[in-house]
């Protein structure tokens, strides 16, 4: 009756109600008390913050192709200026850990490429939560169906709009239009919210000293001031860290029956491990990297970020080396084949007794030169080692057995 008369005096009034009244939520079945940021769920924030440091972590690379085959570039401006710092107030590895974490969290990442006389300057995060995708179809702006990018600053308010060109825009790969990603927290909303509240259930168990609901039997009747009574003072005894361990009085002629309800019998932690690897899965991330070991099918360590890399990152460094390569280079530079890509050998290096012994084999079987090899380690050249070098032993397979004849 209480509520009602709330809801009925909100409507009769014509007061605007908060979306976040309490009252409000509870009426709509939602816990008011429930945290309403995702990132509160640990395993959810473990995904984001794999994710993004994975990307962050990553050095990028610029190459050309040539007639001779794929060779590293250097010199130009814009790899310069996104390999070291993209803005004086990031590195590389915050401003690209940052746009993955938007992406992750939002769906979509955006940063916005500064031109001035024809020359990238800088490029800046745009806060997902405040850019709105525009498609052009009447060509009010310019192109017809073109994409425009709507910036509402949080800071001062203003607004700004750009051209596609000028915007690097990454999304997940949960898009139904291939214009804007949908974000995991959507897609499993009911899941992360469970875990939030499992949470919050834990949070209230340890809150009252780990102990559960109890029934206080006795003869007679209690009015509802006395029953208060009773409740504040079992509370007082019962609830908190301080009072664990402690004996609770209890009134003679009462008894207090603890409600046996244990979380082994109801799953719980099952459930919320359960729960904890799908969350997971929807972002590639493997059981192993949140602490599950329980499966781990791996040999090492090596073959398990070979798989993470093949299974998920895989295709959002490659959305990332198109979209730079395509926003960042002009047509004549993509034309004589410049492009970016991500150096993944960070994430793919084995110990150092593997490493050894492939880069040796490569020297030997002149797939290396020595520089090659050394600079895979983070070593300086060497005066003569560019050259490649093989075994003197080895010849061409079309010449196998002439080393037999004329020797009569």
């Amino acid at each position: 009756m209480k509520l009602w008369n709330w809801i009925r005096n909100k409507f009769t009034n014509k007061k605007a109600v908060p979306l976040n009244d309490p009252t409000l939520l509870e009426w709509l079945g939602i816990d008011p008390d429930t945290p309403k940021d995702k990132l509160s769920e640990v395993t959810y924030f473990a995904c984001l913050k794999i994710l993004s440091e994975s990307i962050g972590k990553l050095p990028l690379k610029m190459y050309q192709n040539t007639d001779r085959g794929i060779i590293k570039a250097s010199g130009s401006e814009e790899y310069e200026l996104l390999k070291t710092r993209p803005n004086p107030l990031m590195t590389s590895t915050v401003f690209w850990s940052t746009l993955e974490m938007n992406r992750n969290h939002y769906g979509n990442g955006y940063a916005w490429l500064r031109y001035g006389n024809g020359r990238l300057l800088d490029a800046w995060i745009m806060q997902s939560q405040y850019v709105t995708v525009l498609v052009d179809d009447a060509g009010i702006f310019g192109n017809e169906n073109g994409i425009w990018y709507r910036y509402s600053d949080p800071h001062t308010g203003k607004q700004y709009v750009f051209s596609n060109e000028e915007v690097i825009h990454v999304k997940t790969s949960h898009t139904f239009d291939g214009l804007v990603g949908k974000p995991v927290q959507d897609i499993l909303k009911h899941t992360v919210e469970g875990n939030l509240e499992s949470q919050k259930y834990l949070n209230n168990l340890y809150k009252s000293g780990l102990t559960g609901k109890a029934v206080l039997e006795y003869t007679g009747d209690l009015d509802e001031e006395a029953v208060e009574r009773l409740r504040k003072g079992f509370e007082r005894f019962a609830n908190g860290s301080e009072n664990a361990g402690k004996v609770i009085p209890v009134p003679l002629g009462m008894k207090l029956v603890p409600l046996d309800i244990k979380l082994t019998d109801s799953q719980f932690f099952e459930l919320r491990k359960y729960s904890a690897l799908q969350i997971a899965a929807a972002f590639g991330i493997k059981p192993t990297q949140i602490n599950d070991y329980e499966k781990s099918s791996y040999a090492s360590a090596e073959a398990q970020n070979l798989a993470f890399y093949t299974d998920t990152l895989l295709w959002i460094l490659k959305q990332y080396e198109e979209e730079i390569t395509y926003k960042c280079l002009s047509t004549s530079k993509r034309n004589e084949g410049y492009h970016f890509k991500f150096n993944v050998n960070v994430i793919l290096r084995a110990d150092m007794k593997t490493q050894m012994e492939a880069l040796s084999k490569g020297v030997n079987n002149g797939i290396y030169t020595p520089n090659e090899a050394r600079e895979y380690l983070d070593l300086p050249a060497k005066e003569g080692g560019d050259q490649l070098v093989m075994n003197g032993n080895y010849i061409p397979l079309t010449m196998v057995g002439e080393q037999y004849k004329g020797g009569d």
